[in-house]
């Protein structure tokens, strides 16, 4: 669930352009939320990889993500998952097996993309963004650290593109020193998704096994 947490984060802020304070940077948050939130849908290409505290890094995930509100669909090469609002499901391509569950309420503020994306009002500082060149491209370089302890993250790290203002990576540390870098690689707005996309048919996938864990 922290995985996916992170992935859906990155996600959110990859459609932030950010100033060149805290105070601007704020500002333009609240925009993106409340443009979010009128958002007729989201689509994206991503490739994660994870680092864990000794350094040691797992090999990448790259997938598609579609997210409508609180609704999203990630597909990626080890599993896929639906969730519609109200129920999740996570198919687990090696085993070809399907987990149901329905989260609860503290379970659906951790994964719902618009929680998510309000996670910088609830104690982030925004530091002062710092140039850097990242694959051959120059960059803001912005930091995000809790303003206070933190259980889900140390920092966030982003890097935007200076010509087209979008995010083109992403580093979350998180707070068990495990490290998460996704590499965005296509951001596209006001998709119009069915909401049908974001719930599992089993109809699509004979043969699976589906456990119902509500």
């Amino acid at each position: 669930m922290k995985t996916i947490t992170s992935i859906l984060l990155i996600f959110l802020l990859s459609g932030y352009t950010f100033a060149q304070n805290s105070n601007d940077a704020r500002a333009l948050l609240d925009k993106a939320y409340a443009t979010y939130e009128a958002s007729d849908g989201i689509r994206l290409s991503f490739k994660s990889t994870l680092t864990d505290k000794d350094g040691t890094a797992y090999i990448p995930q790259s997938g598609e993500a579609y997210i409508k509100g609180d609704k999203f669909k990630l597909e990626m090469e080890a599993m896929d998952i639906w969730f519609d609002g109200k129920t999740q499901w996570v198919l687990m391509k090696d085993v070809n097996e399907v987990n149901i569950s329905a989260p609860t309420t503290s379970e659906i503020a951790s994964i719902s993309p618009l929680a998510l994306l309000g996670i910088y009002k609830n104690g982030f500082t925004l530091k002062t963004p710092a140039s850097k060149t990242i694959s051959g491209r120059s960059t803001h370089l912005i930091d995000m650290v809790p303003a206070s302890q933190n259980k889900d993250f140390k920092s966030i790290t982003a890097a935007i593109d200076k010509e087209s203002g979008n995010i083109i990576q992403v580093i979350l540390t998180m707070a068990d020193g495990m490290k998460n870098k996704i590499d965005i690689s296509g951001y596209n707005t006001n998709h119009q998704f069915s909401d049908t996309i974001f719930r599992f048919d089993k109809n699509d996938y004979p043969g699976v096994e589906i456990v119902d864990l509500r």
